[in-house]
């Protein structure tokens, strides 16, 4: 017992000692925070003595300082966030740019893609029309050669008849000519200066006819060069047009082997070229008017074709210009002569044609023809006493 009282005892000085050490220490803890306490306001009492110890211009320079200072880091900054911003605006509106270009190139690339489609299908639309057309131009070509070469054939069956028709006359002629030889040679003595001058003109008539025959083989010959080259040229319209020329100059050479000899008076007609004057009878100046009428109506046809054939305005290239004899009879007027005068007439029918209009003559029953007045302007006839 004795012991055991011992052993509670320690424990409870021990106890006792352990709670003193513990409030010790705690006094000791506040004994240091209170004078820590008591150092920090000493040490802000003297600051605040310092400070007041201070002049007050000192203070202001150090505000105008610190003011300064913050004025100029204001500035700083807002030139920073000025720069921030035009580096932005910057990138922003090169990347617009960059996106618009690439917009441009695409929709460029986009258009050159359907241009080169629409030229591709237009390449295409006219490789197939160029066919068709050259089909077409072919076809035509082959019915042209196939009536040329008819009609050819036509004209010289109607020339081998009128060829045998003019032997079976000769033949018939042969005994008429027996018995009234006496009866001619009695009226030529009685009339004999007349059949003297009669048979001079026959004489010059005939040359004429022989040198419009010669002129007739080399126009034939240079006809058919022009035909090739028209068809080279695809020029169908005044291709058409020359061969309807040509079917009128034969049938026109047709008639003239049917023509005789009338004594239509002495010249009694003037007609004018250039400044000059030259006379002529009445067939001759029926001629020559019919010569300009007849070169009118052919020059429209040849101006209408090239219209039509979107060819230039050329009456000189015309089959009708060059060749400019039909009508022509080879009596009473020199060649030279009557081409003048046709083409005086064709050069205006040309120019009718060509622009579709009718300045220098008209339409009635079925064909052109020149005006009146300007017949008389080319020509200037008058009939002498």
């Amino acid at each position: 017992m004795a012991a055991l009282l011992l052993g509670a005892s320690d424990l409870a000085n021990a106890q006792g000692r352990r709670g003193r050490g513990e409030e010790r220490r705690q006094e000791n803890q506040a004994e240091r925070e209170q004078r820590q306490q008591e150092r920090q306001t000493r040490r802000e009492a003297r600051q605040e003595t310092r400070q007041a110890a201070q002049p007050q211009q000192q203070r202001s320079e150090q505000q105008a300082q610190q003011q300064q200072r913050w004025e100029q880091r204001r500035q700083e900054q807002q030139r920073d966030s000025q720069e921030r911003q035009q580096r932005w605006e910057q990138q922003r509106q090169q990347q617009q740019g960059n996106s618009q270009e690439r917009q441009q190139r695409w929709e460029q690339q986009r258009q050159q893609q359907q241009q080169s489609q629409r030229n591709e299908q237009q390449r295409q639309d006219q490789i197939r029309q160029s066919q068709e057309r050259e089909q077409r131009w072919q076809r035509q070509r082959e019915d042209q050669t196939r009536q040329s070469q008819e009609r050819e054939q036509q004209w010289q069956r109607q020339r081998q008849q009128q060829q045998n028709n003019r032997d079976w006359d000769r033949n018939r002629n042969n005994g008429n000519d027996r018995n009234n030889r006496d009866w001619d040679r009695n009226r030529n003595d009685r009339n004999g200066d007349n059949t003297g001058r009669q048979r001079n003109w026959q004489q010059e008539q005939q040359q004429r006819a022989e040198r419009y025959r010669q002129d007739s083989q080399r126009r034939q010959s240079y006809l058919y060069q022009r035909q090739r080259l028209l068809e080279q040229q695809r020029r169908l319209n005044q291709l058409r047009y020359q061969q309807r020329y040509l079917d009128r100059l034969r049938q026109d050479q047709l008639r003239l082997q049917q023509w005789r000899y009338n004594d239509y008076g002495p010249y009694n007609y003037r007609y004018r070229r250039g400044s000059s004057y030259y006379e002529t009878n009445r067939y001759g100046a029926e001629m020559l008017q019919r010569a300009i009428n007849d070169g009118y109506r052919e020059g429209y046809d040849a101006g209408q074709a090239d219209r039509q054939d979107g060819y230039g305005f050329s009456p000189e290239e015309a089959y009708g210009y060059q060749d400019a004899s039909y009508g022509y009879d080879a009596y009473y007027v020199d060649l030279s002569e009557y081409q003048h005068y046709f083409r005086e007439g064709f050069r205006r029918g040309y120019e009718d044609g060509y622009h579709s209009r009718s300045q220098y003559g008209r339409y009635s029953n079925g064909s052109y023809s020149i005006l009146g007045t300007i017949l008389e302007q080319i020509l200037g006839l008058q009939l002498l006493n």
